[in-house]
């Protein structure tokens, strides 16, 4: 069965997680979606060699993606079964810089509001001695699919 045949967008991603699936792009770059409540959500992710660039820092892409992805799973937990979503408009701070070293990171994504055509959310990456690494705000469209 199809997880997004006409359920509501939290059932969507609690069938993600009961089923162990996900996103590609967390295959790619090893994290998963760990919690989910209505307008909330946490992403877990281990930072390493393959998220590197040239200098040996974690990639920005890195935290930029897990900042979009909590921000556009905490609008999905609240969308209806015929809904959809996309990013309009992701702002990213970088506080401090990961290495492949760094441990486990969470993206903790929050819905700020949710209208009949867009919403916002934020987002915060974390260590695992809860510093602050990388923070983002998201404007994101929605549209009825």
């Amino acid at each position: 069965m199809n997880i997004f045949d006409d359920r509501p967008g939290i059932d969507q991603l609690r069938a993600m997680m009961a089923t162990g699936q996900g996103p590609s792009i967390g295959a790619t770059l090893h994290f998963r979606l760990e919690e989910v409540e209505e307008g909330r959500v946490v992403f877990t992710g281990h930072p390493g060699p393959h998220a590197t660039n040239p200098i040996g820092t974690v990639h920005g892409g890195f935290a930029a993606t897990l900042l979009d992805s909590a921000c556009g799973c905490a609008v999905h937990s609240r969308l209806s079964a015929t809904q959809g979503y996309t990013t309009l408009e992701l702002k990213v701070a970088y506080h401090r810089p990961l290495s492949a070293d760094s441990g486990p990171v969470r993206a903790i994504g929050e819905l700020l509001s949710f209208g009949r055509r867009a919403a916002f959310a934020e987002a915060r990456l974390i260590d695992e001695r809860d510093r602050l690494i990388a923070s983002a705000t998201s404007s994101l469209l929605v549209f009825e699919r």
